[in-house]
């Protein structure tokens, strides 16, 4: 009679890794990196509250609907009305611009530029988001400002009747209009980059069967590639939404700031809650500050919950997930 031996069952490749020395402390290390960042952000958020509590309860006006920013007074009056309306407003004329054109390099560099072309030139888009605020902030003031006048007047003159385009003051163009131009400027990059790489990893499958079907350049790109990337050209929208909402220097060389809510975006005025704290905080005093930072507390929880959109939206499409994996 033959007798046969079971062999020992041995651990799977994954359990012996999991047990070796160097994946426990990268383990160890990348969880108390995670928790150290939520730390980080908790405190972060329990110090603008502390601070902004203090403020808002000396207010004497309502914080969010007063467009008047005067925490010296006694008593204090400040409000974010005038710093939301700008910030969102100048937001949505940069993602109005620069958006369809983001989408349109990016489709440029990854399915209609020569390959000796299309590297130089996705290297000078990353380029390009390295340029300090700063530096568009100068070229904003010096170059965009003096040569935005002939386009003001153009559209004062022809789209005057729109009520948004209608120049009821005379001036250079510091003005929320030429904000979003600059952030648009700014955002590009960004979101160009995300898409082109959302875009090159569309499956060849895809589009070489709707070639094979006798689909067009532009039929493969509709009906291949704009799909897929969908999700990722939300998110890349979202985090150039949340770089136009936070810009700070550029925002504050260029705009002539004002408490006044206007319509017209073509006159000089309005602001931006970056652009407040930064012109504010250094003749403010303690309880200015506070005031500021009350302000800040507001940019704090918008950026949030649009990073957090953009994360939500990622989670949806899993075949996004897994190609960016």
């Amino acid at each position: 009679m033959v007798t046969t031996t079971t062999p020992p069952i041995r651990k799977s490749r994954r359990a012996r890794s999991a047990t070796r020395p160097g994946d426990r402390i990268f383990l160890g290390l990348s969880r108390g990196s995670g928790i150290t960042l939520l730390v980080i952000m908790a405190a972060i958020a329990v110090f603008l509250t502390y601070r902004a509590v203090l403020a808002i309860s000396e207010d004497s006006t309502n914080f969010l609907t007063t467009s008047e920013w005067n925490p010296a007074g006694r008593p204090a009056v400040f409000g974010i009305a005038v710093l939301a309306f700008g910030t969102v407003v100048s937001s949505v004329i940069a993602m109005l611009i620069a958006v369809p054109v983001a989408i349109g390099i990016a489709l440029f560099i990854s399915h209609y530029a020569p390959r000796r072309l299309a590297k130089p030139l996705a290297y000078v888009v990353d380029l390009l988001a390295a340029v300090p605020s700063i530096i568009y902030g100068l070229w904003g003031a010096m170059f965009l400002v003096p040569y935005l006048g002939g386009l003001n007047q153009w559209l004062d003159d022809y789209l005057g009747w729109t009520y948004i385009f209608d120049r009821s003051s005379d001036g250079v163009a510091r003005n929320l209009f030429t904000v979003g131009i600059l952030l648009a400027i700014m955002i590009l990059p960004i979101i160009t980059n995300v898409t082109r790489e959302v875009f090159l990893q569309v499956p060849k499958m895809h589009e070489e069967a709707a070639l094979a079907l006798g689909a067009t350049r532009w039929e493969v790109i509709r009906m291949s590639v704009l799909p897929f990337g969908r999700s990722g050209i939300i998110s890349a929208s979202m985090l150039g939404l949340g770089r136009a909402l936070g810009e700070t220097m550029a925002v504050a060389v260029v705009l002539s700031p004002s408490f006044v809510i206007s319509g017209h975006l073509l006159d000089p005025g309005g602001g931006t809650f970056a652009q407040n704290i930064a012109a504010k905080f250094n003749e403010a005093d303690e309880f200015g500050r506070d005031a500021l930072i009350a302000s800040g507390l507001v940019l704090f929880a918008i950026t949030l919950l649009v990073n957090g959109a953009a994360r939500w939206i990622i989670a949806r499409r899993k075949e996004y997930s897994g190609a960016a994996a």
